[in-house]
């Protein structure tokens, strides 16, 4: 069952759909259940002003997209890059795993529950990291 916090994070749309006005963009597809995320980075000076994103998702991956994109704002490519690769590197047999300090709001997405959806979970993710290589 999805807990009402994901539904809450997943239904704020404030960041949902493009504008055509960005610096950096992506898109990506889970192969393995069909989610599809494109995102839009506006960046000025290494800091990242704005992120906007679309999917055709599960509400995993909305969420997930929602978080980074509230999150993200005001931070340097570099720290955005360091944090994202950090929670890529998440696995639920770990119990010490540390989440960066912006992103402790992925608490919630980080459950035993929801262990065969982290593909949806870090999808958003690898489409931040995409546009910014």
């Amino acid at each position: 069952m999805i807990s009402n916090e994901i539904i809450k994070i997943a239904s704020n749309t404030s960041y949902v759909g493009l504008k055509n006005d960005y610096t950096y963009k992506s898109s990506k597809k889970n192969s393995m259940c069909g989610d599809l995320i494109k995102v839009e980075l506006v960046v000025n000076k290494s800091k990242i002003n704005s992120m906007r994103y679309e999917t055709e998702s599960c509400i995993y991956c909305n969420a997930s997209a929602n978080l980074i994109a509230k999150h993200i704002r005001g931070l340097s490519i570099n720290k955005v890059k360091k944090d994202l690769n950090k929670l890529r590197s998440f696995s639920m047999d770990i119990k010490s795993f540390q989440i960066p300090i912006k992103f402790k709001k992925f608490k919630s997405l980080f459950k035993k529950t929801n262990t065969n959806r982290l593909n949806c979970i870090f999808l958003p993710l690898d489409a931040v990291l995409k546009a910014l290589k």
